[in-house]
């Protein structure tokens, strides 16, 4: 996902009759402002809310975890969750059993970090997510490509039906899982892969944490949503591409900030781009109102499916990874459960 808070600096070009004189731009500095990410969905927990703070802007600058942090959850219900923080910290969660969410309630977000300071979100309404009612793949390719692998692909594309109702948003997001037999990969200098096969049954997870895929029913309302894309799958090997894709109903406030993270994300750097712009959320400092805050606390609705894509009608060789030129004989490598890999089967495998 975008780090709220990172911002490029700008290439300025001074240019004279007579010469050219290097510009030394100033280093951008802003003052350390909590980032927030999270949403609560109508989905089972648990929920996460990522607390991270802005470091001062360098090329090599990170966002700081914050930890120590009271972090809860609260409906209008008067329903309320403590998250407990995760190791090595900055990251809250639910209990797998704790606070869900429901369509057309009410939900909101505080925090009270370390040093006192004290912020909330604004409440949100989660809306209910229509169902997807067709997910589907088209094979594509690009005449006269050099590497005729990188030229060719199958777009995914989804079919859903909006609402009657006025003020419906969405956003689109996809996971893929890939079966793997190898969990620990070894390149010699030599340039041999020695690999260590898995102990257990192992997925490796591919998201798209910069894509940012939305929509709204301004000029559909009540209609059909036909031919959505989703996403291109490379023609990086023969073997079927396990895709779940989930369809998010979120908010009109929700929708301003991911267009306006969109926008900024799309400009290319160009001559007569805008000038990188502060992408506001919905989380405000109650104990200093002047205070900078960035990030966005949702109440979402979800519909989910998945889709595998057959990949043999590929034209040629696949644009493969180096494959694994030989075998540890003994031992095997754990699977971690974890953002990029899982022990656990996918839900439609």
């Amino acid at each position: 996902m975008l780090k709220i808070g990172h911002y490029a600096g700008m290439l300025i070009i001074l240019l004279t009759v007579s010469c050219v004189t290097e510009f030394q731009p100033e280093a951008v500095s802003i003052p350390p402002s909590l980032v927030v990410e999270g949403q609560v969905t109508d989905q089972p927990g648990p929920y996460t809310i990522k607390l991270t703070r802005t470091a001062n802007y360098s090329f090599k600058s990170l966002n700081l975890l914050e930890t120590g942090a009271t972090v809860l959850i609260l409906d209008d219900l008067g329903n309320q969750e403590t998250l407990k923080e995760q190791a090595p910290g900055g990251v809250y969660l639910t209990n797998a059993n704790g606070l869900r969410g429901v369509v057309g309630h009410k939900y909101q977000l505080t925090i009270k970090t370390q040093s006192g300071k004290k912020y909330e979100s604004d409440r949100e309404v989660l809306p209910a997510a229509p169902p997807i009612l067709n997910l589907y793949y088209q094979y594509t390719k690009e005449p006269d490509g050099l590497n005729l692998a990188k030229k060719q692909g199958w777009n995914v594309y989804l079919d859903t039906k909006d609402p009657d109702t006025l003020g419906n948003y969405y956003k689109w997001n996809w996971t893929n899982y890939e079966f793997i037999t190898v969990c620990s990969k070894r390149e010699s200098a030599s340039g041999v892969i020695t690999g260590l096969g898995c102990c257990s049954n192992c997925w490796d997870i591919t998201r798209c944490y910069t894509c940012v895929n939305i929509n709204s029913d301004a000029n559909i309302n009540g209609k059909a949503i036909s031919r959505q894309f989703i996403s291109r799958v490379p023609y990086k090997s023969t073997s079927p591409y396990y895709l779940e894709i989930q369809q998010q109903a979120i908010s009109a406030g929700a929708y301003t900030f991911w267009k306006s993270v969109r926008q900024l994300t799309e400009n290319t750097g160009g001559l007569f781009d805008a000038a990188p712009s502060i992408v506001r959320g919905n989380i405000h400092c109650t104990s200093d109102p002047a205070e900078m805050v960035y990030g966005y606390f949702g109440a979402t609705g979800i519909s989910e499916h998945s889709i595998t894509i057959d990949r043999s009608a590929g034209e040629g060789y696949p644009d493969a990874d180096p494959p694994v030129t030989a075998f540890q004989p003994i031992g095997c490598a754990a699977c971690e459960n974890n953002l990029y890999r899982t022990p656990n089967k996918p839900r439609w495998w």
